[in-house]
């Protein structure tokens, strides 16, 4: 019990402070280029360490499984270098037995890590991908310029003039576009002269426009910024306008009159998955979309995703398996001898789960494929627990059968 209390302790502690070293170290970078990004007044300061904290879980994911197997070769390697190793085993308490001792701490972490991959990792990029479009749309706002065009996203925005705070625009022209599809009418094809019957609406826009795909067209004489703190979105309130939409495959449009329209500037989120969101959906619908899809895209994409998820837990489960034979040096060798070697071997089996998503995801390798990377791993690390006892035992059974034939030949 004292043994196994002792060897949780070091374990942890080891564990946190490698966590911590990393975590600054790959962190750092990105908050240097988040600070470069606020001080050209792309990101609010005030959100900075939010948008970190959601990232947070997207590092620990693969750092704490490196942090865990470095932590293990640096215990393990002063137990031998200390001779400790050795009162321990004379004790019978075998090196195997000792890392059994650990088995709480490593289901723990197994846990955690699992939680990591499978439900905070998607979550945190979820929300950190919704704070960077909310902060590009504030950022659209803070460049709006009278007489100027103005993008952000699928939309393109003009004001004749502006209040102070850039709540209250005048003159506005919003124009709403959408992906361009062979027959789709241009903007040009629209009734140009109803555009002209609106008062204090430069002519000019009409007739730079004409090379723009356009799909909605709305015409206001002023507009107000609309915040809605709750769910985050930005939106517009429109004052006596009009509103034009053309329909694809046709030269009509239809045109509405309004006193006050109001759209939403941000796109909500899509329920779908998709190639390019499958990193923010939760396991449930990820696992419908790689089992139950007709997107063949998709499903792979999907099944990448899924099995990079549940792979990398079981690097928890390696890393102790992988750790207590390769700890083990000579006299005088010192525990920094071995731990390079075995670190690359490890971050090998990290790097093969990684690419193996890209693989899978590409349908160029089946899902299984995570499965038997991790059993090759387990495999290997059996060997090199059991295999110079196994060749050790081999020997001396040749040794013992080499004697008595020796013994029955001289009889």
């Amino acid at each position: 019990m004292i043994l196994r209390r002792y060897m949780t302790q070091q374990v942890a502690s080891t564990t946190a402070l490698v966590l911590g070293f990393l975590v600054v170290m790959m962190l750092g970078g990105r908050l240097i280029r988040y600070f470069g990004i606020a001080a050209e007044g792309g990101l609010d300061v005030g959100l900075l360490f939010t948008i970190i904290g959601y990232n947070l879980p997207y590092f620990l994911e693969l750092i704490l499984p490196l942090s865990f197997f470095i932590a293990l070769m640096l215990v393990f390697g002063r137990l031998y270098v200390d001779q400790e190793m050795a009162v321990i085993n004379g004790s019978g308490i075998s090196r195997g037995r000792l890392g059994r001792l650990m088995m709480p701490l490593i289901l723990t972490l197994f846990l955690v890590e699992v939680g990591l991959s499978v439900v905070a990792k998607p979550w945190g990029v979820r929300e950190s991908e919704n704070i960077w479009k909310q902060q590009a749309l504030s950022s659209a706002f803070d460049l709006i310029r009278p007489n100027e065009f103005i993008s952000s996203g699928n939309y393109h925005l003009y004001v004749g003039s502006l209040s102070e705070d850039k709540k209250q625009l005048q003159n506005v022209v919003l124009i709403q576009t959408e992906a361009q599809e062979k027959g789709r009418p241009t903007f040009n094809e629209v009734d140009a002269k109803a555009l002209e019957s609106l008062p204090d609406i430069p002519k000019n826009i009409v007739n730079n426009a004409d090379n723009i795909s356009k799909d909605t067209i709305i015409l206001a004489k002023r507009a107000a910024q609309v915040e809605n703190p709750a769910s985050g979105i930005t939106q517009l309130d429109l004052f006596q306008g009009r509103r034009y939409e053309v329909g694809a495959g046709s030269l009509k449009y239809n045109q509405v009159g309004f006193d006050r329209y109001r759209i939403t500037l941000t796109e909500p989120p899509k329920e779908e998955v998709t190639e390019d969101n499958i990193e923010t959906q939760p396991i449930a619908p990820l696992w419908n979309a790689a089992f139950h899809n007709n997107n063949a895209a998709a499903t792979t994409a999907a099944q990448g995703e899924i099995g990079y998820r549940l792979a990398l837990p079981w690097l928890m489960i390696i890393a102790p398996m992988l750790a207590v034979p390769l700890a083990q040096v000579r006299p005088r060798q010192g525990r920094w001898l071995r731990l390079f070697p075995a670190v690359l071997l490890f971050v090998s089996c990290a790097l093969g789960v990684i690419s193996l998503k890209n693989a899978v995801g590409k349908g160029n390798v089946s899902i299984w494929a995570n499965a038997w990377l991790i059993l090759g791993f387990m495999a290997l690390a059996l060997y090199l627990n059991w295999g110079s006892r196994i060749q050790h035992r081999l020997r001396f059974r040749m040794a013992d059968k080499k004697m008595l034939n020796n013994a029955g030949g001289q009889d």
